[in-house]
């Protein structure tokens, strides 16, 4: 299959995001656009002007840049907007299903309340059901820069709205906060019936992808990149049937590989690991999520098949039930045996 073909087919697959945070997806037209609506001031006078900033060579760099764009989000609309501007970018890449990140704590912290939050997301996840099919969970993050009682506090806020969330994790700036700051938090979390992911092992080392496994008892690892260093972390990750939330764009554009064509998804496929392909912060690191397939597309490195065993990895590893899941899997079978 020339490169070609491989990018129709890839682009084309049925699919689940896993790993999207939904504040990074806010692109610099529609940050100037909330700028306006809200009377806030930013500090870059064009859309250009804060693409150049775009330039990062580490995850705080980037975080820096991403804190200072939550800021124009203020009221419901915002967040329903927001979430909307993804969804319809999503399903134009044939995303079935999206498990979506947020971050109460950058917004409650500037004064924006968690309900607004809260409801303005929920109204785009409805709409965007509506107008494409695609259905989404939300899952609750906790800044791990923050301290624990931040955490706990957060969680208080989303106890009436718990029914309507799936899951807690971990994200933010991970070096030197390791997944055993919140264990007793995401133990809170789990006795609420909640999921648990957490990001770990993009900077920091394989220790903390042990420490989410055995203390935070994580459901799916967020990146997990760096758990590749240990052998017997990738066996057991392997035998476990762990889901890998992994983000190559993201990973080039914050330098934690080098180049696409040295990406470890190669290596994750060979061990057996179910990993998927996923966005991240998608404005910021320059690509939605077929982005990322065809970037793993052009390394040639991967295989039609390699791409249908991503996709399927990605319905797999959702928190969907069963019975759905299965008839997501049965689509990509379906669409595979038709492009054959």
């Amino acid at each position: 299959m020339a490169p070609t073909d491989l990018d129709t087919f890839v682009a084309g697959l049925p699919k689940a995001e896993l790993h999207l945070h939904i504040e990074g997806s806010l692109e610099p037209e529609q940050m100037f656009a909330l700028a306006q609506r809200n009377g806030i001031a930013i500090p870059f006078g064009t859309v250009e002007e804060l693409r150049a900033a775009y330039s990062f060579s580490r995850l705080q760099d980037f975080l820096d840049i991403y804190y200072q764009g939550a800021d124009v989000l203020r009221a419901e609309d915002d967040f329903r907007d927001l979430a909307l501007a993804y969804f319809d970018r999503a399903a134009a890449d044939n995303v079935r299903h999206a498990e979506i990140f947020f971050d109460p704590q950058t917004h409650t912290d500037r004064g924006v309340p968690f309900d607004v939050v809260m409801r303005g997301l929920l109204a785009g996840m409805a709409e965007a059901e509506g107008r494409h099919g695609l259905t989404s969970k939300l899952i609750l993050c906790f800044l791990r820069h923050l301290d624990e009682d931040a955490a706990f506090a957060t969680l208080k806020m989303a106890e009436p709205w718990v029914d309507r969330l799936a899951a807690v994790g971990l994200d933010s700036s991970e070096v030197g906060h390791p997944p055993e700051k919140f264990a007793r938090v995401f133990e809170r979390a789990g006795a609420m019936g909640l999921k648990r992911v957490a990001h770990a092992g993009e900077e920091g080392p394989p220790d903390y992808v042990r420490q989410a496994l055995d203390l935070l008892h994580i459901d799916r690892l967020d990146h997990g990149n760096r758990a590749l260093e240990d052998a017997a972390l990738v066996a057991r990750l392997a035998r476990e049937k762990m889901t890998l939330t992994v983000c190559p764009l993201s990973n080039l554009k914050l330098c934690v590989v080098d180049h696409l064509d040295t990406h470890p998804m190669r290596a994750m496929l060979d061990a057996g690991l179910r990993a998927t392909v996923n966005s991240d912060d998608p404005a910021y690191f320059g690509g939605y999520v077929n982005d990322n397939f065809r970037a793993l597309a052009a390394t040639g490195r991967l295989s039609r098949a390699d791409f249908v065993t991503l996709a399927k990895n990605s319905f797999l590893g959702s928190f969907l039930d069963d019975a759905t899941i299965a008839r997501h899997v049965a689509s990509v079978d379906a669409y595979a045996a038709a492009s054959a």
